[in-house]
């Protein structure tokens, strides 16, 4: 008998986590990704304890710990290079269960696509959503080719779209990013995220000479982080105020210069090695969050999860990491529906929207905060923030830790529900994934 089957529309993080976790349940997945590629995408990426747990119910976990670099001390520094607040990596497995480990985005993403069969992601094969389905009729999904149109009324650039082909689900996951498609689809009126103020830099280069304990550095209006990666390689961001859209004229590592070049050791040395063979490439990135929640993670047959579901400023590093947990959940309330899916798949999308809703939009708002602290500007202002987050790190070590309770502490649903016979039934309820 058939497996039903789903049909998730991006490869990015979340939705291979998605893919991973609803094949390992039973079901036929196949993932559309518009890019021609998966090697070498993006830069680093940070999966603290929660996103660890979450990859363990699909057998990645052990091996992305052991890709964990960070070993005794880290914290947060001025741009002139003094410690306003320092923690362990001890303390932070201690309080959390588990270490924070930064990785490679394309090593990750390999291991997600090792968990599925061969020819379940296709490359080049972007996608729209044609129909959500609903009780008793299958979701649709046209692949086919897409090009730029001429700019809409509000000088935003819109796409045209001429499908080729068109795919029936009986689930369909929208995991297409921060501007996704197929959330306009389902919630038109909706305002979509938008702008922090904050633009991003991130490259992963060579490790330079340089000793150095992994750290954030705060200065007026702009953050920087370095942390080492396996494989002798160093993965660093920056992030400053800046114009939504803009580009650099004389290339971004340039623009890095200019902004961070004067700032402590590692990070010049760190922008030296940016420009040598073996580096990647800048990466620029404006930063959205969104400020306004969805009135549902799903509709029809279609759920959403990740940033085009819950988009937020990576100031907590949880992006990646709430997008995991979206997958496994999704997976989970969906329960192991083989030999083919339920004809209404409404009460098991709502569980998940339920869930998955209030816990993200939480983590929007905590980093919208983190976002905004980071973004103060007057020398007034940023000598107060210093002081304080000083202060309160001398009188309660590992203080710093505290922005991460209830974040990192989480659990995924029980194994017992994810190998249950189905959602939405009293013997098979998850556990929630709160933290205790």
């Amino acid at each position: 008998m058939n497996a039903p089957r789903a049909v998730v529309i991006g490869a990015g993080i979340g939705g291979l986590t998605a893919a991973a976790a609803l094949h390992r349940h039973g079901w036929s997945v196949t993932v559309l990704e518009r890019s021609p590629a998966l090697a070498a995408v993006g830069a680093g990426i940070g999966l603290a304890p929660n996103a660890l747990r979450a990859l363990d119910t699909i057998g990645v976990g052990d091996d992305v710990r052991a890709l964990s670099m960070w070993q005794n001390e880290g914290g947060l520094r001025r741009p002139d290079g003094r410690w306003v607040t320092r923690t362990t990596s001890e303390a932070f497995a201690e309080r959390f269960g588990g270490p924070l480990v930064v990785a490679h985005r394309a090593t990750l993403v390999d291991l997600l696509v090792s968990r599925l069969p061969a020819g379940a992601v296709r490359t080049e094969a972007p996608a729209a959503l044609a129909d959500p389905g609903g009780p008793g009729r299958p979701a649709r999904v046209t692949v086919g080719a897409v090009h730029d149109a001429e700019n809409g009324e509000a000088g935003e650039k819109t796409e045209q779209f001429a499908g080729a082909e068109e795919i029936e689900a009986d689930l369909v996951v929208g995991a297409d990013g921060i501007h996704s498609a197929v959330r306009r689809t389902l919630f038109p009126q909706h305002p979509g995220p938008r702008y922090t103020g904050l633009t991003a830099w991130r490259v992963v280069v060579p490790a330079p000479d340089v000793p150095f304990a992994p750290h954030e550095t705060w200065g007026r209006g702009a953050v920087w982080g370095t942390s080492p990666l396996h494989n002798d390689r160093i993965y660093a961001y920056g992030a400053a105020i800046a114009p939504a859209g803009g580009t650099s004229p004389d290339g971004e590592r340039a623009e890095m210069l200019r902004r961070f070049g004067s700032w402590h050791q590692p990070i010049p040395a760190v922008l030296a090695a940016a420009g040598a063979t073996g580096s990647g490439p800048v990466l620029r990135h404006d930063l959205y969050e969104t400020a306004q929640a969805l009135p549902a993670f799903h509709h029809g047959r279609v759920a959403l999860l990740g940033d085009a579901a819950h988009a937020m400023a990576p100031m907590l590093g949880q992006g990646g990491c709430q997008a995991i947990e979206d997958g496994v959940v999704l997976a989970a309330y969906l329960g192991c529906p083989a030999p083919a899916a339920p004809a209404d798949l409404t009460p098991a999308l709502a569980a998940y929207s339920a869930e998955r809703l209030p816990r993200t939009m939480d983590v929007v708002r905590r980093s919208a905060r983190m976002c905004r602290a980071v973004a103060l500007s007057s020398r007034p202002a940023v000598a107060l923030r210093t002081a304080v987050i000083g202060a309160l790190g001398r009188f309660a070590p590992h203080a710093a830790l505290r922005s991460f309770d209830g974040i990192a502490d989480w659990q995924p649903p029980s194994p017992a529900y994810a190998a249950g016979t189905g959602a939405g039934t009293d013997e098979a309820e998850p556990s929630r994934g709160t933290s205790p």
